[in-house]
């Protein structure tokens, strides 16, 4: 049996595990035009996000982590 690819997307380290499973991920909007969004907005987007329910079972799949 062929084995299971892996994501470019993943392989480029844009989400990742935790050890306890939850996925983590970048928030969007936090590339460019930062100039025009207030202190607050940014301090947030640095942050990385957890991935909701929904996103973690195609994400996990992504990963090749069931």
């Amino acid at each position: 049996m062929p084995k299971q690819k892996l994501h470019k997307g993943v392989k480029k380290r844009r989400i990742r595990l935790t050890r306890k499973g939850k996925v983590l991920r970048r928030r969007a909007g936090s590339t460019h035009l930062m100039s025009g969004k207030s202190g607050g907005t940014k301090r947030r987007l640095k942050k990385v996000a957890i991935m909701t329910p929904g996103e973690n079972k195609r994400a996990r799949k992504l990963l090749g982590a069931g």
